[in-house]
């Protein structure tokens, strides 16, 4: 319940920022002290960090042998939770 709370401040907080933001570009004021192809080039670099390390991050199986023991696994793990 702590983590819970934790996360929905964080995403409040983010997205007062966000409106914040909105609001002062709508009204003719750069919040941001970046230009345009600033702020898309550091984007585009964090997005393509982040997918980076997520694509490692996670078990990609590629050979048929590492495909059936992610199934082997799966099955494993729902019969443990069954159990509980």
């Amino acid at each position: 319940m702590k983590d819970v709370c934790k996360e929905t401040i964080i995403r409040t907080i983010i997205m007062a920022i966000a409106l914040l933001n909105q609001i002062l570009t709508v009204c003719g004021i750069n919040p941001l002290p970046f230009s345009e192809e600033q702020m898309y080039t550091v984007l585009s670099t964090v997005i393509t960090i982040v997918t980076a390390v997520w694509a490692w991050w996670k078990n990609n199986s590629f050979t048929p042998k590492a495909v059936e023991a992610d199934k082997y696994l799966k099955e494993l793990k729902t019969k443990e939770k069954e159990e509980k």
